[in-house]
């Protein structure tokens, strides 16, 4: 009876920057292969390259995650924190005489690189302190010549893996460098921590982007030196710009956070880039997370790089938003709107009316704001030719306005829905077109030529207010 396997994913980003779009992607691949197969979702925060850390980024990691909705299993490990486990693997290798110690310094390496380059050769290490003896290095060890840690790579050994995405695949060792395992800064390589991050988590699928791929026979050199059993790799396709190049700052939003912050909702979000470079197979577009859980396939994702649809994104996210409860969208569109308008003069019946009118036209949160200008701001600034409706005038636009406000005044406060009886029983007696009479009211509400309603503004504005921005487009017109 075949042993069943406690399936294991992992997401081991870097703390340098933000998370990338990318990254979220593939966190959210190894949950749903994990979740999908009752196994568990781990965390490594991969921070040995200390130059590069960014303070906090680590926590902006843990933030992301959860808001995305993808909670990982277990405590997060640091590989900081296992720099002696990594220095002891090092020396174990060492001692089998599968790793030796590199004393070539900086300028010898430039130097040897130079002549390969001219020489139009691929650059890598000659192999110089592969072959020093046991007095040799000792000396140099006890000088404390600067060093690193060289993995002892066999010459013509074919590297076969099979890989879920790309199938089967194959090196020669002869194409790949003694790559360095210890820095000489005493901390690992990613080459080297990742694998044995991966041995010691217990890791079955590692899922990550395809630029990993050349890396993999790399980490299965090690996984053989080391003797242990090596994990299913399943390499992802690139997200990809309009350029068709991978998705960077220059093609457009590629960290997480930016996203967030203009208003897309994580469900939204999350469903989106399920697609991207996943095919469900059916007409089915909208997942929820649990959904996705159910219907994910690995040998249905695809090899080729998919392109970034921001139309697409926000169309999605427009769907997300218009199953909202008005007073969850009013929550989250409340910190948009006070930071740009003082909203102590409006209660919060107008400012859930607003929210409620706009909510089938938001295609993400942050759109409320300029969506929403015509009822928070005091004065904006039309052109007075806006106000004239196709082949009336002005003289005419303005009569037709004075006598709105003259049917207005009359109305009480309380019966601003009325306002729309009102007015088109007067259209009708006066002989007018719904555009003569309705065009300038609009525009003299709203300031634009595209808006809702002029009814369903009045309605939210109020009587007063309708009357002074009527009385307002008048003026222009005088």
């Amino acid at each position: 009876m075949e042993k069943k396997i406690n399936i294991k994913t992992r997401l081991a980003p870097s703390p340098t920057g933000m998370l990338h779009i990318g990254s979220l992607r593939t966190a959210l691949y190894n949950y749903l292969f994990a979740r999908q197969n009752k196994g568990e979702f781990l965390l490594r925060i991969e921070d040995t390259d200390q130059a590069r850390k960014v303070a906090g980024a680590t926590e902006k990691i843990f933030e992301i995650l959860n808001w995305a909705g993808l909670h990982w299993d277990n405590e997060p490990i640091q590989q900081s924190s296992r720099l002696k486990i990594y220095a002891e693997y090092a020396r174990h290798l060492i001692e089998q005489d599968k790793a030796y110690y590199c004393f070539c310094t900086p300028q010898r390496l430039e130097q040897m690189r130079e002549q390969q380059q001219a020489k139009k050769l691929p650059p890598r290490y000659d192999g110089a302190c592969r072959h020093l003896s046991a007095v040799e290095v000792e000396k140099k060890l006890t000088a404390k010549t600067p060093h690193v840690v060289r993995l002892k790579v066999p010459s013509n050994q074919e590297i076969i893996f099979s890989d879920l995405v790309y199938g089967d695949i194959k090196y020669n060792s002869s194409e790949i460098d003694d790559q360095v395992l210890m820095k000489s800064d005493g901390y690992p390589t990613y080459h080297l921590a990742v694998v044995i991050d991966d041995h010691e988590m217990n890791i079955t699928h590692i899922m990550r982007g395809e630029e990993w791929l050349p890396s993999t026979p790399k980490h299965i050199l090690l996984y053989n030196a080391f003797g242990w059993d090596k994990p299913q790799f399943m390499h992802l396709p690139n997200i990809l710009g309009d350029n068709k190049k991978k998705l960077s700052k220059r093609t457009g939003d590629v960290s997480v956070e930016e996203f967030k912050n203009k208003g897309y909702l994580p469900e939204a979000l999350i469903n989106y880039i399920a697609l991207l470079g996943w095919n469900p197979g059916t007409e089915q577009e909208i997942f929820s997370l649990p959904e996705l859980t159910a219907a994910f396939d690995v040998k249905k994702i695809h090899k080729a790089g998919a392109i970034f649809d921001y139309k697409k994104l926000d169309n999605i996210n427009s769907q997300y938003i218009k199953k909202l409860k008005v007073d969850s969208l009013v929550n989250l569109c409340r910190p948009y709107l006070e930071k740009t308008y003082d909203l102590q003069n409006y209660n919060d019946l107008y400012i859930d009316k607003v929210v409620a009118l706009e909510q089938d036209r938001l295609k993400k949160i942050s759109d409320i704001v300029e969506n929403t200008r015509l009822f928070f701001a005091f004065s904006f600034d039309y052109d007075a030719d806006l106000l004239i409706w196709k082949k009336s005038n002005k003289l005419s636009a303005k009569n037709n306005l004075q006598s709105l406000t003259e049917l207005l005044e009359k109305l009480n406060p309380a019966d601003m829905k009325s306002l729309e009886t009102v007015i088109s029983e007067y259209i009708i007696t006066a002989n007018l077109s719904v555009g003569e009479v309705l065009w300038p009211l609009r525009v003299s509400l709203s300031g634009d030529r595209n808006s809702p309603g002029p009814f369903v503004i009045a309605d939210i504005l109020g009587k007063e207010e309708t009357l002074r921005r009527i009385r307002v487009a008048i003026e222009k017109l005088s």
